[in-house]
């Protein structure tokens, strides 16, 4: 005789809000904890292969480890220490960036003055109001750069001790779940390291493109300081539907203000919406959310979720995360319907 209970779908409904909501909080209070543990779970499956190969040469797997880990950061801190040196440039373009802001402003109170009756007296005193709770916004926000940086450090020490255990983390699944399930966890686990994989290489092949595009779109323009702009660009590109939009804005800025006409900040929009609307409709499409199979509409929910729930660091690891719990429901019967209404099958 059975004894498995059948509850109402009310009481099904209200159990799995309750769960949903415990475990996004725990996400929330324990974020400084975990992001650079789940950033480190990332990397970990990115240099896996690079990782392999290593023992397949006979090393020793600690200095397989090591040295994977060594050539991984390397890459990464090259490109900081790359942005670095150009970023160097923008002090040299310092005074003439104040004096033209300073004109800007100028001519942007006369009109504000003329046009809407606000006295200069009023201005400056919004001004300096903004100028207070900008004080305030700056100093939270290198409060939480310094966090970052602490808990940045820790990305390696969890990245060698993944690798290092990462047959003890896949046999522990093993281990928990019945031996009939054992084929099924292996699939799972499978999927899930080559999704994360070809999602992460896509979005490096990405980035290098839109990079590209961009500098050649701002030196075509003969704004200073292409490369920098088109490689910060293509970064911010990485953050999901919003990055694009974001990396506009510096460029135009460099534009407006080194530039004695306002046409080139209006082609430099231009030359970006050219080089959004070739990565919107054939790069993302072609090379990165093919490998990952979640459609348009989750996509953007999830991000803005996750930018709600862990800021930057959220939008960026939302999309993979998403397409880890579709793996996940389409390897279970009854989750299956869930799997469907994520993916972009329309059939």
């Amino acid at each position: 005789m059975s004894t498995k209970q059948n509850y109402p779908f009310y009481i099904k409904a209200t159990m799995i809000m309750i769960g949903l909501y415990l475990f996004f909080y725990f996400l929330y209070i324990l974020q400084d904890a975990l992001k650079p543990l789940v950033f480190a779970f990332i990397i970990a499956v990115l240099l896996n292969p690079l990782y392999k190969r290593f023992l397949k040469l006979k090393m020793p797997p600690i200095a397989a480890i090591s040295l994977t880990i060594f050539l991984g950061f390397f890459v990464i801190f090259s490109v900081a220490f790359f942005l670095g040196t150009q970023i160097s440039q923008f002090s040299l373009m310092l005074p003439q960036f104040l004096q033209k802001s300073n004109l800007l402003i100028a001519d942007l109170q006369k009109w504000l003055n003329s046009s809407f009756g606000i006295s200069l007296q009023s201005q400056a005193n919004m001004l300096r109001q903004g100028g207070e709770e900008s004080k305030k916004y700056v100093a939270d926000l290198l409060g939480s750069f310094v966090s970052s940086i602490s808990t940045t450090v820790l990305i390696p020490v969890y990245v060698f001790l993944l690798l290092l255990y990462k047959k003890l983390l896949i046999n522990f699944f093993f281990d928990v779940f019945e031996d009939s399930l054992a084929e099924k966890i292996a699939n799972i686990q499978s999927q899930i390291q080559d999704s994360i994989q070809s999602y992460l290489m896509g979005l490096m092949i990405e980035m290098v493109i839109v990079a590209i595009l961009n500098s050649v779109s701002l030196l075509i323009l003969g704004i200073e300081s292409a490369i920098l702009l088109g490689v910060i660009g293509a970064i911010l590109n990485l953050i999901p539907y919003v990055g694009g939009l974001i990396a506009i804005l510096l460029p135009v800025t460099i534009a407006f203000v080194t530039k004695d006409n306002y046409l080139m900040p209006i082609l430099v929009i231009v030359a970006y919406m050219i080089v959004q609307l070739i990565d919107n409709n054939y790069l993302v499409p072609k090379i990165v959310s093919s490998k990952v199979s979640v459609n348009a509409i989750v996509s953007i929910l999830v991000v803005i979720l996750g930018g709600n729930l862990w800021g930057v660091s959220g939008m960026f690891l939302s999309i993979p995360f998403v397409a880890i719990i579709k793996i996940i429901f389409d390897n279970i019967k009854e989750l299956k319907p869930w799997g469907k209404i994520l993916g972009d099958s329309l059939e």
